[in-house]
């Protein structure tokens, strides 16, 4: 019996590695709606968001976009230049300024679009982030605003920006991850910044969330270090190894100190499954170089958790208690999918004489062909 469930886990997981491959490439990021007043009685609101995603509605339960049915829409989309796909927002235009809202005071803000910027036509296997720009007047007694973003569009982030910084940089005072659409009431007197525990609280679900379910790549990692050894000791050395190491150019990338454009931080984190599924394959045990091996490429899952908190952003105020609760949200999610492995896996069948044959080494190669796959087509298409 427990020999059939084996063999189930192992066909669920081979599944997996093929149903998930494509999804490196089509990976959907919340919009991004930032908020600021420089100019008296108005305010702008810039949106970045996948623009062919929304226009082919791709949004609302969907991790990737190839899991929609629309997903052809959207490849056709991908190949326009800017100007035809500016010509297609217009006539969307419409159904974007119902659906997205922001009320002050309790009254609706009337939005008007002044600019939308579309990079040109580059790699189509991953995404293009556009900007709208819009406007509206704000009267001067205004003192609490709400965001509301359409949960048929997907996934926002609504933050506030108080002036700009010496780079140019928004001066972020407020930042909240919604995937229920409608954000709490914020005072935008004097924009007065978020409380710490209401910073925690949000990134420790946006770090949760970067693993499970979203982060597959860093799933299967975490599954590969599990296969070698599903024992306490062994995972300890190489999940502490990995913590510390992702931890330290997570901070380093969010202080601006380490940079690395994602075009070479994602092949690479997609060349760290593969060793690690492949050398789960050519031994059985704990070598003294894996916890280094793994160290090292824990630098590179960190610059890749740096990219997503990027995209939100950190306010300056509440930079250590941001990157703390992200990070904390990571381990969690980190941690969530070694009790499932050893909850399915490893509390029936780590002391079966054929563990290794039937579960490690299959599993294992199902691993390193779906990390080939992301290398490719993340290094050449």
């Amino acid at each position: 019996m427990r020999r059939s469930l084996a063999c189930a886990g192992l066909t669920a997981l081979a599944c997996l590695a093929w149903l998930v491959a494509p999804a490196a490439a089509h990976e959907l990021r919340p919009a991004i709606a930032t908020v600021s007043f420089d100019a008296p009685g108005e305010l702008r609101l810039e949106l970045t968001l996948n623009l062919e995603a929304l226009v082919a509605g791709i949004g609302a339960g969907h991790e990737d976009t190839s899991q929609s049915a629309n997903a052809a829409d959207y490849d056709r989309l991908r190949a326009l230049a800017p100007a035809d796909l500016q010509a297609t927002f217009e006539r969307f235009s419409p159904q974007l300024l119902d659906g997205i809202e922001l009320t002050l005071d309790g009254n609706r803000a009337d939005l008007q679009i002044r600019a939308v910027d579309i990079p040109e036509t580059g790699d189509t296997d991953l995404a293009r982030i556009s900007t709208i720009r819009l406007t509206a007047g704000v009267p001067a007694s205004a003192e609490t605003l709400v965001w509301r973003f359409e949960p048929s569009f997907g996934d926002s982030v609504i933050r506030l920006a108080k002036g700009g910084a010496a780079d140019g940089a928004p001066d972020i005072t407020y930042a909240v991850f919604l995937s229920a659409g409608v954000s709490e009431e914020v005072s935008i007197q004097d924009i007065r910044p978020q409380s710490v525990w209401s910073v925690f609280s949000n990134y420790l679900v946006v770090g949760f969330e970067h693993i499970v379910p979203k982060g597959l790549d860093h799933i299967l990692f975490v599954v590969g270090l599990f296969l070698l050894s599903p024992r306490l000791k062994p995972l300890l050395w190489q999940v502490t190894s990995f913590t510390l190491a992702h931890s330290i150019t997570l901070a380093l990338a969010m202080a601006g100190i380490v940079q690395a454009p994602p075009s070479i931080v994602e092949p690479l984190i997609a060349a760290s499954i593969v060793y690690v599924a492949v050398e789960n394959m050519m031994t059985d045990r704990l070598q003294t170089w894996r916890p280094v091996v793994v160290f090292c490429f824990g630098l590179l899952h960190g610059l890749g958790f740096a990219g997503v908190l990027t995209e939100i952003g950190l306010q300056p105020a509440h930079f250590i208690s941001g990157l703390v609760a992200f990070n904390l949200g990571v381990e969690l999610g980190q941690l969530t999918v070694l009790a499932a492995c050893f909850l399915f896996v490893g509390l029936w069948f780590r002391s079966k004489p054929w563990y290794r044959a039937r579960i490690s080494i299959p599993g294992s190669a199902a691993i390193a062909l779906t990390g080939f796959y992301w290398f490719v087509t993340r290094t050449i298409w």
